[in-house]
């Protein structure tokens, strides 16, 4: 391994990070950021937030966490306030495993943004640990049979919805970072709270912050707030 690489043994490593937008930025250097991450095969979402809490986001995609770093470090030279950001990675689930190779090879190396799908949003979650609500004190079978349960209700939105879900126990403060790529804003809004009443989620999900936005490209964000 080289000494300035940190590689993954499998799958990719997921950054996301909310900026907001200084007065001073270097435009130039932010593209260059860009350019050069995608230019070493790395993976990069620009999106625009809606609300207070960030102004754009980067999801950023690679199996080399140095890569990740020195991205997060470029923009942040370049004149971005890094507001809030999370790390995580892409996996098989537990009780995905056998899945066919091509479903296999699309969990661990997402290809993103899918081009039909603009809408856009982020969130973590955990599962509870609850003296009456723990998950992890569940039998296996029982988890399984409640998580396939909740698969159901997503694959209900095919076509209309891509779940990313990335494993984060250990990297971050929840256990897992879920993003959502839709046709429709609304798409957003049913997916979600559809899910909400499996069980699995309405008796043992804790959610954390939102951020929800629009897929666009890096020189239509700066359109949006510099011009």
């Amino acid at each position: 391994m080289e000494s300035n690489s940190l590689r993954t043994a499998e799958g990719l490593g997921v950054l996301h990070l909310f900026c907001r937008i200084q007065n001073e930025i270097d435009r130039l250097k932010i593209t260059g950021v860009v350019e050069d991450a995608l230019a070493s095969s790395m993976q990069v979402v620009t999106v625009s937030i809606l609300g207070h809490k960030a102004d754009i986001a980067f999801m950023v995609l690679s199996e080399d966490w140095v890569q990740l770093r020195k991205f997060q470090t470029s923009l942040k030279a370049a004149g971005l306030d890094i507001v809030d950001s999370y790390v995580s990675l892409t996996e098989i689930s537990e009780y995905a495993q056998g899945v066919p190779e091509e479903m296999r090879n699309a969990r661990l190396y997402p290809e993103l943004p899918p081009a039909d799908k603009k809408a856009w949003c982020f969130y973590p979650m955990s599962k509870r640990r609850n003296p009456s609500q723990n998950w992890f004190t569940l039998p296996f079978e029982r988890r399984k049979e409640l998580m396939y349960e909740h698969g159901a209700s997503g694959r209900k939105f095919s076509g209309r919805v891509l779940q990313v879900i990335t494993g984060s126990t250990g990297v971050d403060n929840y256990e897992w970072g879920v993003t959502l790529f839709c046709v429709h804003p609304d798409d957003l809004k049913d997916v979600v709270y559809t899910m909400r009443f499996d069980e699995a989620s309405a008796e043992y999900a804790e959610f954390g912050p939102f951020y929800s936005g629009y897929v666009t490209p890096l020189e239509d964000l700066f359109h949006e707030y510099m011009d």
